[in-house]
């Protein structure tokens, strides 16, 4: 028989150990207004860091990689706009106004046409980056992040992030660019 003083002491310690992890959640959080850099939360700017190979104060902008972390596996599905599915359009879409606070076009046909062309070695966080797949010209978008990333959403595997020069992806790069001051409410047509 267990004496009460040992019952005590395991029910303490269960205790704790529940306070401990229940106040540990993983959940990215959202925080500021679009367009606002903030630091990220711990354990995203660990994650990240890893994932891009670069230092943990690289990762600044906590807004982006919450956004990432959240949309993160979210299958593909075309024409689609919520964690049912995305495709490599919205996902950029709603990247660039819920991040950045800049409104796109909603079709990849038409985000070609709003960014200012630049080479690959002068990507920044937040640029597109095009991709010419079964041989359809701009058929594709990703979001460039740092280090030779890009975040996408995959037809296959989801929204993932990858390195640009990956083989299997950099064969089909075409452009890439920012974004032009010049977009503004008007060119977020719906699809």
């Amino acid at each position: 028989m267990i004496s009460k003083h040992t019952y005590r002491i395991a029910l303490i310690l269960l205790s704790a150990i529940l306070l401990v992890t229940s106040c540990k959640s993983k959940k990215p959080v959202l925080k500021g207004s679009p367009g606002e850099v903030v630091k990220p939360q711990d354990f995203i700017a660990d994650k990240y860091a890893v994932i891009m190979d670069v230092n943990k104060s690289d990762i600044q902008n906590g807004r982006l990689y919450n956004f990432i972390e959240e949309w993160t596996g979210t299958p593909y599905r075309f024409g689609g706009l919520d964690k049912n599915g995305i495709d490599c359009s919205g996902l950029a879409y709603l990247l660039e106004q819920q991040v950045y606070g800049v409104n796109i076009p909603r079709m990849t046909s038409q985000q070609i046409n709003v960014i200012k062309r630049k080479y690959e070695d002068e990507l920044q966080e937040g640029d597109l980056v095009f991709f010419d797949f079964d041989g359809k010209k701009f058929s594709h978008v990703g979001i460039y992040l740092q280090n030779g990333y890009v975040v996408h959403a995959s037809t296959r595997r989801g929204v993932i992030i990858v390195k640009l020069r990956d083989p299997s992806m950099y064969r089909y790069f075409s452009r890439a660019g920012s974004i032009m001051q010049t977009v503004t409410a008007d060119s977020s047509n719906g699809k």
